[in-house]
């Protein structure tokens, strides 16, 4: 069964940091565009980042840029996020997802991991 498995969540102050995993299991991810997404309460679907399946080229939104990383471990089947300088507005529930290509339609996502930046 292919699945992910996201982690690294939690209550952090602004400016604060956090890293997120995205962990899969029955699918090789590098095969597969990954990215991060977040939805915040009374909002829509918002894509953070994302890397590449072929090149590992990123893509981040304007929001997060030059404050989160995203990267891939393929040896741990495993994706991060790097969050740094958290603001408030950074507060949703945070999850993965792939697809054949970055920004398309997701095959596969997990059930996401809350991140709540508040002092």
């Amino acid at each position: 069964q292919s699945q992910f498995v996201e982690s690294g969540g939690g209550l952090v102050q602004p400016g604060g940091s956090l890293r997120l995993s995205c962990a899969a299991s029955g699918f090789t991810l590098e095969q597969y565009a990954i990215g991060w997404f977040r939805q915040a309460p009374g909002k829509e679907h918002e894509g953070v980042s994302c890397i590449s399946r072929r090149d590992g080229r990123t893509y981040y939104d304007d929001s997060v840029k030059g404050r989160f990383t995203i990267s891939r471990d393929n040896a741990k089947n495993t994706v991060y996020l790097q969050m740094n300088s958290l603001k408030p507005e950074d507060t949703a529930v945070y999850y993965c997802g792939a697809a054949r290509s970055c920004w398309g339609d997701l095959l596969l996502r997990g059930q996401g991991t809350q991140v709540t930046v508040s002092s």
